[in-house]
Parts: structure tokens; C-alpha cells; sequence
């Protein structure tokens, strides 16, 4: 298993010192994923609704700071020299196709090969139409289009893209990533849609687990999950062992007591002893990247807890798993 953490975009932490010492801490811990988060604004008024708690309340809707994500994700590929930096995930349709590939091939190429583009297509409606982004209605259609774009982009020397949304012909696209044939690609969300795209377009299904509309909460619902992940695997004529997984956990928190779902245990909550059992199960079902939020409020807090997870979740995980 490899272990990461979200990067400050928003709120006290999400300036230059405390970055760098929440980046370089991690590496020195031996976290092996740095990941950045994605918005351009946040509207004043929010109707959408928020898909990763049960109220549907967006918990970043309080103060309109954000980091950009790429800008970001320069910065970490300058002050890091070992972790893979992820896109966690970009909102594809907030930016145009070769300008979204262009930004990846050069942090790539500045990071010596270490850059993952994580893909998501949106969810709020109103930073779509403040950004003058394409129709909230077709995010789906202009996400599968950008991911088809950059892969082109990356490969080709003669790079040329007729969609509905982007088209481009007589160009060079260069330099191309450091990674060869391309930058991977992993695709968030957790409905069927998402797990469609993962099989169309993606190396990697990376959802999130506390969706409560397609909830991935307990064990049995995770594999679940997978399980229909597979299924439209092969259906569509791709292997399942050539999906790669990975899970995003916004709700770690090592204070946290155990919770439950219909009786069953809520992933990735209560004691150290159940943390441990969680990410070696989930590691069985073939999840190989787990990402945490460590982010406790202020530095001290969130380099402790980064501390705690190192020293008394990681290399006990690994020693049940031997």
C-alpha cells in the first residue's frame, strides 16, 4: 500500500511555509502522494449540492479562498524531490483541453515524471457558470473529451482532435511529458458514470467513500463497487487487472470514534487497531494507494497527525500483511 494526503488549496494552512513543511514532512515520513484540490471560486450561493456528506452542505462554502491547482502542484513538484504529485482531483471541464495538457506536461517534465492527473467532471453548478465554463449539462461529454485530447496530445507528433468541444489539427505539442506514452490517469467518482469512464478512458478508479448517493462506506459495499467496476470491464471488452485502485478519505481522523452503517463499521473510523484492519482489507480487494486528510486546523496539529499515521498505521499495516 502506498499512503498520500491533500495539500492545503483553502483556509490558514494554505500558505507558502506551511505547505512546504506539511510537503517536506511528508516525504520524510514516507508518504508517496502529494495531492491538490480543485477550485477556481467559490460562488457566494451555493444550491448545488455538496456530494460527500449527508446534508449535501459544502463545507469550504464559508470564505471564497483557493489555491489554483496547478500552480500549486508547481510549486510542490519544486520543493519535493520523491512523491508523486496528484490532481485531486481537477474539475476537467473548467479548462480547455491543450492548455489543461500543456500544464501537465510541464509540471511532469519539472518533476522528473512524477505527476498523476486525477479527473473529475464537477458538481457545482454555480462555479461552473461564474467561470463562463461549458454547459453544466454536458460536463460529462467535455471531461471524456479533455481526457481523449490529452492523451493525443502526450503521444502524437502530429497531434489532431475533431470533438464536439475541442478541435485542433497543424500542431506541435511539445515538450511531451516525461512519462511515456503518457501521464496516467485516474477517474473520480463513485456512480456508474464515473466507473464507465475508468473503463473507457482511465488507468485508475479513485472514488471518494463517503458519497452517501453511492455510498462506499462499509467492506461490503467497497467490494461492491469494485465488483461493478469489473463488470463493465468486461463488458466492454477491457481487463479488470489493468484498472489500477485507489481511495480518497476525507473523513479520516484519528480522534474520530468508531461509526456505523446498518450495524456495520463505517471504513476508516475509530481505533488504530481498526484503521490498520481497514487499509489492509481494502488493500485485499486491490486498492493500492490510499489518501488522508490530515489537515487539523493549524501546522502543529496536522505535522502530528501526519506523525501518528507514519509511526503507528503504516509499517503496522505492512507487517499483518506479510
Amino acid at each position: 500500500m502506498e499512503y498520500g494526503l491533500g495539500i492545503p488549496t483553502r483556509g490558514p494552512l494554505a500558505e507558502a511555509k506551511s505547505i512546504e513543511a506539511i510537503a517536506r514532512h511528508a516525504e520524510n515520513l514516507g508518504f508517496s502522494w502529494l495531492s491538490a484540490s480543485d477550485h477556481l471560486i467559490v460562488p457566494r450561493s451555493i444550491d448545488s449540492r455538496y456530494p460527500y456528506c449527508a446534508s449535501g452542505d459544502f463545507p469550504g462554502a464559508e470564505g471564497g479562498d483557493c489555491l489554483e491547482q496547478f500552480t500549486l502542484l508547481g510549486f510542490l513538484a519544486a520543493i519535493t524531490s520523491r512523491a508523486r504529485l496528484l490532481s485531486s482531483v481537477t474539475v476537467a471541464p473548467h479548462r480547455g483541453a491543450i492548455e489543461t495538457a500543456k500544464m501537465i506536461a510541464t509540471i511532469d517534465r519539472l518533476c522528473d515524471g512524477r505527476f498523476t492527473f486525477g479527473v473529475g467532471a464537477g458538481w457545482m453548478k454555480e462555479e461552473f457558470e461564474a467561470i463562463q465554463a461549458p454547459p453544466f449539462a454536458a460536463r460529462g461529454r467535455v471531461s471524456d473529451e479533455i481526457i481523449q485530447a490529452c492523451r493525443i496530445l502526450w503521444r502524437e507528433d502530429e497531434p489532431a482532435f475533431d470533438g464536439e468541444h475541442f478541435r485542433f489539427s497543424n500542431i506541435t505539442f511539445l515538450p511531451k511529458p516525461v512519462q511515456r506514452p503518457g501521464v496516467p490517469i485516474w477517474i473520480g467518482g463513485e456512480s456508474k458514470a464515473a466507473k464507465l469512464r475508468t473503463v473507457r478512458l482511465g488507468d485508475a478508479w479513485f472514488p471518494i467513500h463517503t458519497n452517501p448517493r453511492h455510498p462506499l462506506d462499509t467492506l461490503d459495499r467497497f467490494r461492491q463497487g469494485v465488483q461493478e467496476l469489473h463488470d463493465l470491464a468486461e463488458k466492454h471488452a477491457r481487463d479488470p487487472a489493468t484498472i489500477g485502485l485507489a481511495l480518497w478519505s476525507n473523513l479520516y481522523d484519528e480522534t474520530r470514534p468508531e461509526a456505523k452503517v446498518d450495524g456495520k463499521h463505517h471504513l476508516l473510523t475509530g481505533s488504530t487497531e481498526a484503521i490498520i484492519d481497514d487499509i489492509g482489507n481494502l488493500g485485499e480487494i486491490g486498492v493500492r494507494q490510499t489518501l488522508l486528510n490530515f489537515q487539523r486546523g493549524d501546522l502543529e496539529r496536522s505535522l502530528a497527525a501526519m506523525q501518528h499515521f507514519a509511526e503507528d498505521v503504516m509499517p503496522k499495516v505492512e507487517s499483518k500483511s506479510r
